[in-house]
């Protein structure tokens, strides 16, 4: 295990980070949407307010949701997930389908701080950690948010 130390360690992090995520992303993007319409246990088995009002209350979502940067459409083929352009079912399931490519794209992201280790001494590992979680931790619980919602709006539009 090598020990990059100062500019190079911090260097080699950052590239790790944006390498990651634009071939992560690109990825996603190709991912045919029917590897992604598979069943969602956060989908349909919660359609009842209680989960929304925990994002609600307990996570405080609506007070950190607008400070989210929305990446979807950084590479070509990407959909913003930040506004609906329209509200048919149709829309509306293929933004529920997007919010699971998104969710997909940040669990995949989260582990490349594992690869630091391979430069980094302990506590330069542990601030990627830390690094990684803060920025994906919050766009997973998003995505699951913003999908609770999608299908409860697609429910009511169905009945």
């Amino acid at each position: 295990m090598a020990s990059l130390s100062g500019f190079g360690a911090v260097a080699a992090s950052v590239s790790l980070w944006l390498l990651w995520s634009v071939v992560i992303g690109a990825l996603a993007n190709q991912l045919p949407d029917r590897l992604l319409g598979r069943h969602d246990p956060h989908q349909s088995d919660h359609l009842g307010a209680e989960p929304l009002r925990i994002y609600e209350r307990w996570l405080g979502i609506r007070v950190w949701k607008p400070w989210i940067p929305d990446a979807g459409d950084a590479l070509p083929g990407g959909i913003r997930k930040a506004s609906l352009a329209r509200r048919d079912p149709l829309a509306l399931q293929r933004l529920s389908l997007e919010t699971r490519r998104a969710e997909l794209v940040h669990w995949a992201l989260w582990p490349a701080w594992i690869v630091t280790a391979l430069w980094l001494p302990p506590a330069g590992v542990l601030i990627n950690l830390i690094f990684a979680t803060l920025f994906n931790l919050p766009c997973l619980l998003l995505q699951r948010y913003n999908r609770l919602r999608l299908c409860r709006t697609l429910r009511r539009l169905s009945s």
